[in-house]
């Protein structure tokens, strides 16, 4: 059974939500209500299945954000699928459109490791990239209570020492998660910051450090040479780490944080993606994006301003939020 059958069986049974269902089903009610408007937006001149509809789909596949070449690819496998099943009413068509575009988001996700990797022995080390206003102080102040919760020893590094209240920021978040933060005054060495966390996190027997690191992305040379310089001092104190550098994106941007996931990952190592601000944004499209461009998994996802709101993302559940209310139910 693919996964468009899963869920229209899942949508027509009535099956209650799980907790984490129920998070990305409210999470990403925007993306979900906007991806809906364009379908009917697109459907309103609907008169038969010819090459204007399919031009106009193109269009409505970029402007849900899911890229130019992905929309290119997906439109053709949609051309050929609506001939396969020989749909021509307006309520077919749809379907045909939505069940293709589940299974993409399905295959897309098969294989793909969407865990977060932490060390066999000694400290785990995350290493947080990306621009200023991503979201990656917070998303680091919600992931140390996350681990914090599960019984987890973490340790903070203010590493970002060049933006205002970058420092001051992550120490309020270690104030309200109870945890310790490795800092320096204000355009202090980053690297220097790193290291001194480094040792005590090995000093002392923590489970996890997670490091904030600058976004100046005006001064991309300087930034990723910080970057890498901060990693040398990683490695060579702990040489299996870091064990995961997450790219901080703001999913608001939309094709703005694909182009800087891009710039990211031409001089950065990257090994996942954190997508914040899904729920205040219509651009869940954008994982699709990325899929097919970077071919990077997303693994962490922000749904809402809570604390458990920063979600591991997880590819299925994320289809059940995008597509729930779209899918005909089986009656």
């Amino acid at each position: 059974m693919g996964l468009f059958d899963s869920l229209k069986k899942a949508f027509g049974g009535g099956q209650q939500e799980t907790a984490e269902e129920e998070k990305y089903d409210a999470g990403l009610e925007k993306s979900r209500s906007s991806f809906g408007e364009k379908l009917n937006a697109l459907f309103a001149n609907f008169r038969s299945v010819d090459e204007d509809f399919f031009d106009d789909l193109e269009e409505m596949l970029i402007g849900a954000d899911v890229g130019f070449e992905t929309a290119e690819q997906l439109t053709d496998e949609l051309r050929d699928e609506v001939k396969l099943k020989n749909a021509k009413s307006k309520d077919e068509v749809s379907q045909v459109i939505v069940q293709k575009l589940v299974d993409i988001y399905g295959e897309a996700g098969e294989g793909e490791d969407n865990s977060l990797h932490y060390a066999e022995a000694g400290p785990t080390v995350f290493l947080f990239v990306g621009v200023n206003g991503a979201g990656k102080t917070t998303t680091i102040g919600k992931l140390a209570h996350q681990l914090q919760q599960d019984g987890k020893k973490v340790l903070l590094a203010a590493g970002d020492t060049f933006r205002a209240g970058a420092i001051q920021q992550l120490q309020e978040w270690g104030k309200r998660d109870e945890v310790p933060v490795v800092a320096t005054e204000p355009g202090g060495d980053p690297a220097a910051v790193v290291f001194d966390a480094v040792k005590r996190a090995k000093d002392d027997n923590f489970d996890v450090l997670l490091v904030d690191t600058a976004g100046r992305l005006q001064n991309k040379v300087n930034l990723m040479k910080e970057l890498d310089k901060i990693k040398r001092v990683i490695v060579r104190e702990l040489p299996d780490a870091p064990q995961e550098v997450l790219l901080v994106l703001d999913a608001t941007t939309g094709q703005n944080a694909l182009s800087q996931a891009k710039e990211f990952n031409q001089t950065t190592k990257i090994s996942g993606i954190v997508l914040t601000k899904l729920d205040g944004s219509g651009k869940g499209g954008i994982v699709l994006a990325i899929r097919n461009s970077l071919h990077v998994p997303v693994k962490l996802v922000g749904l809402g301003e809570k604390m458990d709101d920063l979600q591991v993302f997880d590819p299925n559940k994320f289809v059940y939020g995008l597509f729930k209310g779209l899918i005909k139910e089986e009656n």
